[in-house]
């Protein structure tokens, strides 16, 4: 892809998010979406091969579908209020579509299917940006209107996807795949906190942005994409192996790792508000999605793959490619945890 079509197309993603962002009328912050969907279009059909043609026209289907929701909904209310107000949603069934219209574009459960597959179908580049860029103005939306919204089903949507998250990431070959069924229990935890502290959930998404976005970069490095390569990372770079399995952990909130700050805050703001019981079933599902983390750094730091191999692994790393951003992504995902009293005071 020509660099000058990127810059244009990243220019969109921002602009899309940053309208959605700054918009209080439903018709602009659709626009936002629309335009953050648009952008990405191009940058997941780049590669010309049947399975990303296919993963591009799953997402945009699932985007417009999304869209259409949230525009029947927002003018259901419109037609009810007289008003486009993002905050004024006293109409049940337009609060419960958009609601339902959300989680379906940032991808939680029960209408989560697309998420993994989808992901199977890109680059870790662009899988990269719609793990994490790609969910910031969705999640914007949810976070301003969920105290007007219906609690109980924010509840059951989160719960159903911390353990959707678990259970789906079980039996996952394929790290794509993987990092999809861990984007959708991290919204969960995300979108569980939403209503009680939303500073909180701010300080929380931009540390899953920072562990994912490291995850996926460090991934780009060592060139694996199913987990039979990671058992031959360890020969290419043995310093960059060490870091990803770090990385692996502290998506999975393992202490002393930045993951474990915000699953235990979240936890710790669960309990504060009188939901021990909500709080127990969150944490064994966190338990339930560690052990897929926990075996992927099994195979990657504490064994040795067979001699007979059934695929031509590459026998060195590229070295010309630039390590500033896989390093202080990194630094950010696994080294926060000593500093949470500064973090707490920036965010609260």
């Amino acid at each position: 892809m020509s660099p000058y079509v990127l810059m244009v197309l990243l220019s969109s993603l921002g602009l899309g998010t940053a309208v959605t962002f700054a918009s209080s009328h439903w018709l602009l912050a659709w626009m936002g979406l629309e335009i953050s969907t648009l952008a990405i279009i191009p940058m997941m059909a780049q590669q010309h091969h049947p399975r990303a043609v296919e993963a591009t026209t799953k997402y945009f289907l699932i985007q417009a579908t999304a869209a259409a929701m949230v525009l029947f909904a927002c003018t259901m209310n419109a037609w009810a209020t007289g008003e486009w107000d993002v905050n004024n949603l006293p109409n049940p069934i337009a609060s419960m579509i958009i609601t339902v219209a959300l989680a379906l574009k940032i991808g939680m459960a029960p209408v989560h299917l697309w998420v993994p597959e989808v992901l199977q179908g890109l680059d870790l580049m662009t899988g990269m940006i719609m793990s994490t860029w790609q969910k910031l103005a969705p999640f914007a939306l949810i976070v301003q209107t969920n105290q007007i919204t219906n609690s109980t089903l924010l509840t059951a949507l989160a719960v159903a996807s911390t353990l959707v998250g678990g259970w789906g990431g079980l039996n996952q070959t394929h790290l794509r795949k993987i990092m999809g069924y861990s984007s959708i229990a991290h919204m969960g935890w995300l979108v569980i906190v939403s209503q009680y502290a939303p500073q909180l959930t701010m300080m929380a998404l931009g540390l899953y942005v920072s562990m994912t976005s490291a995850t996926f970069l460090t991934l780009k490095m060592l060139g694996v994409t199913k987990v039979n390569g990671l058992a031959m990372a360890w020969s290419k770079n043995p310093v960059l192996t060490a870091i990803s399995a770090l990385l692996l952990l502290s998506l999975g909130g393992l202490p002393p790792l930045t993951g474990f700050l915000s699953k235990w805050l979240i936890l710790q703001e669960l309990t504060k508000q009188g939901y021990p019981a909500l709080a127990t079933i969150m944490a064994l599902a966190a338990l339930i999605s560690l052990y897929y983390y926990l075996r992927l750094c099994y195979t990657m730091v504490l064994t040795i793959y067979p001699s007979t191999i059934n695929f031509t692994p590459a026998w060195r790393t590229d070295t010309t490619k630039s390590k500033m951003t896989v390093t202080t992504a990194a630094t950010i995902a696994t080294g926060l945890l000593p500093v949470t009293p500064a973090v707490l005071m920036s965010f609260m």
